[in-house]
């Protein structure tokens, strides 16, 4: 079991009822761990605002707020916490919401202290982690302070010619790429190297979240717009006047929200929910999607009026088994960051070679991920064939990719969910986390599309 290792982990424990608290509190202190208490979620957001927590411990019934409701705030003020929720009916649907809203697991009532422990101490390793490799958060920037595209590909020189051509211009940029090919890099690059370098980059997944979330997130609202709202709030186009503005996976923006959205881009101004004055803003708009936008609106499914405005220029970004050739330089980049004042961690040749044959069906995220957990298991040394995970466990050479633009959208993503599956050997909670889908997404698109597992 994981141990939780010293007396400088903190942790809050947030519950109504005193003795809840007090046991909860008893079961942790046993584990030298320090404990700070709260009774709701009032005083557990005034106490994540005024000091530093690895981990929340938190009931999802409170007198005030829900614990979702204090999870959301955290997530929008970019509070950096791990959120471990207590249910205590066994809510599978309420679980999930928390753990689709960033909580790190959940525990059900009445609890095993080992359970418990357990998650608290994995939950606490998971920000120790981020704290020590938080170069890992971001990528590695350079001296002259713009981030580091890793590769020499042809595939990769294009994307950086790319960048460099649509920088100097304000004009609307859509990122087109497979998840975890790091279309938000590209975004980041763009913005540092244009003339609103020294203005706010500020970045929402617009298929992480519902309607009434993404609309308060983008606009803001006014303290009483709704029930929760207990203070105003600015949105990230307000937020980003001046800078630059980076829609993440805006072919998830349901139709109501591309109204919405269409409407401030063609006028310039942002009304906050619940206010009936404007702000005028000015934004640059960069987009990011892994779906062809133009076969979307020709199916209904998006905008043209809206993609028009957003897609002035497209930049494709290459899928990592499309440049194999930089997975040894991106092996050493993450790994150098990983240890930056000692030896790196190393693979082998034959490890390598895995590496390099490997359809990557997560692409860069999947293998930075790769590269972390190496590093967790052996430091320092060098990682052989055996020590790579089972998926690695054959050496199979991926064949060259079809040529795309002779099939249609559906069997490009048929396509897509069985590499995944295939890659992660049917495991379908793992191939869920790759194509950021939920499991019953995934099980539907397999039904669907009529894919069989294999013998």
């Amino acid at each position: 079991m994981a141990t939780l290792m010293h007396e400088t982990t903190r942790v809050l424990v947030v519950d109504d009822e005193a003795d809840v608290r007090g046991l909860l509190g008893a079961v942790l202190a046993r584990n030298r761990v320090t404990v700070t208490e709260a009774a709701s979620g009032a005083e557990a957001m005034t106490r994540l605002g005024r000091a530093e927590f690895d981990v929340v411990v938190i009931d999802i019934l409170l007198p005030d707020h829900s614990g979702l409701d204090v999870l959301r705030w955290a997530r929008g003020a970019e509070i950096d916490t791990e959120f471990v929720v207590l249910t205590g009916h066994a809510d599978l649907e309420t679980a999930v919401e928390a753990m689709r809203l960033g909580a790190y697991d959940f525990v059900t009532k009445p609890w095993k202290n080992a359970e418990l422990l357990e998650v608290v101490a994995k939950a606490a390793e998971k920000k120790a982690l981020r704290r020590e490799n938080s170069a890992l958060k971001e990528v590695i920037t350079r001296r002259d302070g713009l981030p580091r595209i890793v590769g020499e590909s042809s595939e990769i020189r294009s994307v950086q010619s790319m960048i460099a051509r649509v920088a100097a211009s304000d004009r609307p940029v859509l990122i087109h790429g497979e998840s975890g090919t790091g279309k938000e890099l590209v975004a980041r690059t763009i913005h540092l190297r244009s003339r609103r370098a020294a203005s706010p980059f500020v970045s929402v997944n617009c298929g992480a979240l519902p309607d009434t979330l993404l609309e308060t997130e983008l606009f803001g609202h006014k303290r009483g717009a709704f029930s929760g709202a207990i203070a105003s709030r600015v949105g990230l186009f307000e937020a980003a006047d001046g800078g630059t503005l980076f829609l993440d996976e805006i072919g998830e923006m349901s139709a109501a929200m591309q109204v919405r959205l269409l409407r401030t881009l063609d006028s310039g101004e942002v009304r906050r929910v619940g206010e009936d004055r404007t702000f005028h803003v000015d934004v640059r708009i960069v987009a990011a999607t892994a779906k062809d936008l133009n076969r979307e609106a020709s199916d209904g499914r998006f905008r043209w009026d809206l993609f028009y405005r957003v897609a002035t220029v497209v930049v494709p970004v290459p899928a990592l088994r499309q440049r194999p050739g930089d997975i040894p330089a991106l092996v050493r980049h993450f790994a150098e960051a990983l240890a930056p004042t000692g030896k790196p961690l190393a693979f082998s040749h034959d490890a390598m070679d895995r590496l390099v044959h490997y359809s990557w069906p997560g692409n860069i995220r999947e293998l930075r991920n790769l590269v972390e957990r190496m590093h967790i298991l052996h430091g320092n040394g060098d990682v052989g064939v055996l020590d790579l995970p089972p998926e690695f466990g054959r050496r199979h050479r991926v064949a060259e990719p079809p040529d795309l633009t002779t099939l249609p959208l559906h069997e490009v993503e048929r396509q897509h969910v069985e590499r995944v599956l295939e890659a992660t050997g049917w495991n379908k909670a793992r191939a869920a986390r790759v194509l950021e889908v939920d499991v019953k997404t995934l099980n539907k698109k397999i039904r669907d599309f009529g894919i069989n597992r294999p013998a």
